[in-house]
């Protein structure tokens, strides 16, 4: 069995949700969506200047806090496809939330998108509403890559202090440029265009760092506790698998969800799917126990 059986439209679901050619397309359909969803919510600007979608907590008291970084492969996305999420998690645990917009490769390779998370999370840390203890990152994809990669940044550099991290499907592991994994058996994020978004990333890098590549970390002694999923017909998995062991060995806790068939966005594209309530509730109270909640 190639799916898992709770995913009944996997075989009709896109082997590549996108290539060289739409990314243009995708990233001005993503643009002019966000414009127009960003007129209901709260934005500010983190000292590179790009834009931080937030979503406060109600009260007056310093509240947890959680920065969530939308996916897209490094090189597009948008917190627009992050919004209902964004606003369950607050609603559920009264937090303050923030979603950085990012610079994307080609044109803006390591580290700029990095320096943009960076920025928001030293920003939402200096909000006068947020408890700057108990700060989880998070992310989706390559949103779960600049989630892992800050947590890095903010142990070797002094940061912020990161309470938890939340990895769902994160893409980690720059080796999956040569994966082996079957491409009939992929959905969604195909080797071809991992190939193009990992290695625009990583130009002009001849041994990328563990902040641009994850997966690369050899100790990760000092790394907030985390949480990560991913299916198991993802590209993604195996770096997923590698980094909860370098996690593990350096005796940081870790909670792992693999589905068993799921493929990359698996949730997104069939959010009624038993499998897919089943892993977003077990991602949500995951991020709730990272802050104490």
């Amino acid at each position: 069995m190639r799916f898992h059986p709770d995913l009944t439209r996997a075989e009709r679901v896109s082997k590549s949700f996108i290539s060289e050619t739409s990314l243009p397309v995708m990233r001005f359909a993503l643009r002019a969506g966000g414009a127009l969803l960003r007129l209901g919510v709260r934005t500010r600007r983190g000292a590179t200047g790009q834009r931080i979608w937030v979503y406060p907590a109600k009260g007056d008291q310093a509240a947890p806090a959680l920065l969530w970084v939308h996916g897209g492969g490094l090189i597009f996305g948008s917190p627009l496809t992050e919004h209902r999420f964004m606003k369950r998690i607050r609603d559920r645990f009264n937090i303050t939330i923030a979603s950085p917009e990012y610079r994307f490769a080609p044109r803006h390779p390591y580290p700029a998108a990095l320096d943009d998370v960076s920025a928001a999370l030293d920003w939402l840390a200096a909000q006068p509403g947020v408890d700057p203890e108990r700060i989880a990152v998070g992310g989706d994809s390559a949103g779960g890559h600049l989630a892992a990669a800050l947590a890095i940044r903010a142990r070797d550099r002094g940061g912020p202090r990161i309470a938890f991290q939340a990895l769902h499907e994160p893409m980690l592991d720059d080796a999956s440029r040569h994966s082996d994994m079957d491409p009939e058996g992929l959905r969604v994020w195909s080797p071809k265009i991992n190939h193009f978004a990992w290695t625009a990333y990583l130009a002009g890098l001849e041994t990328p760092p563990p902040t641009a590549a994850p997966a690369r970390l050899s100790d990760a002694t000092g790394l907030p506790p985390a949480f990560i999923g991913c299916g198991t017909a993802d590209l993604f998995h195996p770096g997923c698998v590698t980094y909860a062991e370098t996690l593990r060995a350096a005796h940081v806790p870790v909670e792992t969800n693999w589905i068993e068939g799921g493929y990359h966005g698996f949730h997104a594209m069939e959010p009624k799917a038993q499998v897919s309530r089943d892993y977003t509730d077990r991602l949500i109270a995951a991020i709730g126990r990272g802050l104490g909640l």
